[in-house]
């Protein structure tokens, strides 16, 4: 059973090793020497490493891959992407190829107007509430300039703030909403520092106008916060082609494969269930480029299932269209993303992935991104409406199995031959093992509840 501390952050690193290594497990020398191996072996970048988080003990490490052949608005790009899954990294390059001769993709930033909220209680008039913030809308600009004139300089800021009244979902409940542009950075740190500036600022001038109550004065603020939920942030990304064009060399007929095609996005538009698989595909795409460019999948991954649900039903992120002799598939997606400030600056892997990108600025990144998404949606629903999406990913995992058996380089060699015109099934990888080896196949596990 695990064991409590206190005060384990104030410990040494190595202290803290040793805590979890005498505690925790059987072998305690064994436990540090795997965490250890996995430390960097430059000091220097090991505690930069160190200093990303608190009490980190190891680094993790994640497959870094590439994806080539992305021709993205005329301009070829080799796509850096982290993701531990088989088959994605394989699926976007195959996706890059099929495009690459078909015009490429194309991509246009809609806007990348972000927002927050001070979000407060009021028991008051709300007219003379309204009035008051209205009049007083220089006071929250100048009461942010310093935080604002770098921002400033560079093309964004603050955009507009408003008062919103939410008291009929919450009552006494009001929102001063505020819109800023961040330019090449994500923003999270501007916008929540202005936020905390406009709230002092709304309780000084609640407080100094005239009013018939006490309750007229009063603001209870509930907190400042940036809104992960960007649906004015947006990026398109689409492909399109003649349906003739679509020729999969699997025997399916281009005109068929695109009405296929067309429907399974349809069933994801309509269909929950299948949405949510449909755009965790998506997210397989976009993750792995936001992650090795150093940028926070997690919100990326909030807003586009918040977007994907703005209109009351869950639903599919990319659509389908097939008329007049075109096939034309597209995304529209909420990304906020950062070139600039945080791990940019900071991870050497991350600025690798930047560098392997031309240093895309913050526009030109969300299109990198989508279309990431894009083309791991196209490959996904290709398999599913063709061969199917198991043959490919199975194969992609078969290295996996192979390696959980530890098998040796010539094992592996033999089995991946055998595998070459059969679909992969674990038992199947298993069976052939113990036959190389000339071993009993194990009886399958049995589990009960």
């Amino acid at each position: 059973m695990s064991q409590s501390i206190k005060g384990f952050s104030k410990l040494s690193k190595e202290a803290k090793l040793e805590w979890l290594a005498q505690t925790h497990f059987e072998r305690p020398e064994a436990a540090l020497d795997l965490l250890k191996s996995y430390w960097h072996p430059d000091a220097s970048v090991q505690k930069r490493h160190d200093e990303f988080i608190e009490n980190t003990v190891s680094n993790y490490y994640l497959p870094f891959g590439v994806a080539p052949n992305f021709l993205i608005n005329g301009k070829t790009y080799v796509l850096p992407m982290a993701i531990e899954e088989s088959s994605v990294v394989a699926a976007a390059s195959k996706s890059a190829a099929f495009w690459l001769e078909r015009g490429g993709f194309k991509t246009e930033v809609i806007s990348t107007t972000k927002i927050g909220h001070v979000h407060f209680i009021h028991w008051g008039d709300a007219q003379r509430l309204h009035s008051v913030v209205e009049e007083h809308q220089e006071r929250f600009y100048a009461a942010t300039e310093h935080i604002t004139a770098n921002m400033r300089a560079r093309g964004g800021g603050i955009v507009s703030i408003e008062l919103v009244d939410r008291s009929a979902d919450e009552p006494g409940y009001f929102q001063l909403e505020a819109r800023f542009e961040t330019i090449d950075s994500m923003g999270a740190n501007f916008i929540n520092s202005c936020l905390e500036s406009f709230a002092q600022t709304l309780r000084e001038i609640v407080v100094e106008a005239p009013a018939a109550s006490e309750a007229d004065r009063e603001v209870q603020v509930v907190m400042s916060i940036l809104s992960n939920y960007t649906p004015e942030c947006v990026v398109r990304a689409e492909v399109e082609c003649a349906v003739a064009e679509l020729n999969e060399g699997g025997g399916m007929d281009p005109v068929e494969f695109a009405e296929k095609f067309a429907r399974a996005v349809r069933i994801a538009e309509i269909e929950p269930y299948r949405a949510t698989t449909h755009n965790k595909g998506i997210f397989n795409g976009i993750d792995a480029v936001v992650i090795a460019t150093g940028n926070d999948f997690r919100a990326v991954e909030a807003a586009g299932h918040a977007y994907a649900a703005r209109s009351g039903c869950y639903t599919s992120l990319t659509h389908c269209a097939v008329e007049n002799g075109r096939f034309r598939f597209w995304i529209e997606i909420p990304l906020a993303l950062g070139t600039v400030g945080g791990l940019t600056a900071l991870h050497p892997m991350v600025q690798w992935a930047h560098e392997l990108l031309g240093h895309p600025n913050a526009r030109e990144l969300m299109q990198i991104v989508a279309v990431s998404g894009l083309a791991q949606n196209f490959a996904a629903l290709r398999a599913l409406t063709t061969t199917g999406i198991q043959k490919g990913h199975m194969k992609m995992h078969l290295l996996n199995i192979l390696n959980q058996l530890e098998a040796t380089e010539a094992e592996k060699a033999e089995i991946v031959a055998w595998f070459a015109d059969k679909v992969v099934v674990h038992a199947e990888v298993v069976r052939r093992f113990c036959e190389l080896r000339d071993i009993p196949v194990p009886a399958p596990k049995v589990t009960r509840n």
